[in-house]
């Protein structure tokens, strides 16, 4: 049961918390490029690195500079683009994939996609570096549709080598990106190697690139936290509703007087 799995995270004597950001964290900012820090939950997660039974890294599909400036908290892991790019807790930049195989073909099709989106209204191309998304939130819904299904062709057409690169889809979007960019692959990449074989894994996430990640998470035995209200099916063993409940709940697993 839902209320089970959080009590066990609550008792865990050693935790590894991997957190998603925006959607879980905070709510989703204005754009994909606006960096709001919040000094509460800077605070916070402070808070949290500095809790002894406590590992804690913030796993995000923003880039890695964006979330260096939201997350100012020395001594986390951060990993930007779902985990291309990771900044491990002594501060020493990874970058897991080779960034000359991946521009020159974002080059090929960046142009391309604002093309198509120019005469539209709704539509923000975000240049994340190591990968594009197109987003249509604010975009009248048959008009998304059609237009991101033009711009998938483009990706068909022009996103080579195949095996270097994966299409991320959703409501509204689509991203071209490396096909390291994925937090399943990133929690195995971090728990094969950062020693964490003591700790209990929570992961917290909000959507379907975190699904990836509750998988994997699943696997070697830990628990999976769905944030937001949405209906829909989920590997998760339990949910909070809105970054707001994350804040509360992750306050909890501090150390009276904290």
């Amino acid at each position: 049961m839902p209320g089970s799995a959080l009590e066990q995270i609550r008792q865990a004597a050693k935790l590894a918390l991997f957190l998603d950001y925006d959607g879980t964290l905070a709510d989703f900012a204005r754009t994909p490029d606006d960096v709001e820090p919040d000094p509460q939950l800077i605070s916070l997660l402070g808070a949290l690195r500095d809790a002894v039974h406590i590992r804690i890294a913030v796993i995000s599909g923003r880039r890695l500079s964006h979330i260096r400036a939201l997350v100012p908290v020395p001594g986390m892991l951060l990993a930007g683009t779902y985990g291309v790019e990771l900044q491990n807790p002594q501060g020493k930049r990874i970058d897991r994939v080779e960034f000359a195989r991946i521009r020159p073909t974002l080059d090929t099709v960046k142009p391309q996609w604002r093309a198509l989106i120019q005469p539209h209204r709704g539509f923000y191309l975000e240049d994340k570096a190591w990968s594009l998304a197109l987003h249509a939130k604010n975009a009248d819904e048959v008009q998304a549709e059609s237009v991101l299904k033009r711009a998938e062709a483009i990706i068909v057409r022009d996103a080579h080598p195949k095996e270097i690169f994966r299409t991320l889809g959703g409501h509204k979007f689509l991203e071209l990106a490396p096909r390291a960019a994925n937090k399943g692959k990133t929690i195995s990449y971090l728990l094969d190697n950062e020693g964490r074989d003591d700790l209990l894994p929570v992961y917290f996430g909000d959507d379907d690139k975190d699904e990836e990640a509750f998988g994997v998470i699943l696997q070697h035995g830990g628990i999976c936290v769905k944030v937001g209200a949405q209906p829909g099916e989920t590997l998760a063993q339990a949910r909070l509703s809105s970054p707001a409940a994350v804040r509360d709940f992750l306050k909890s697993l501090l150390p009276m007087g904290s």
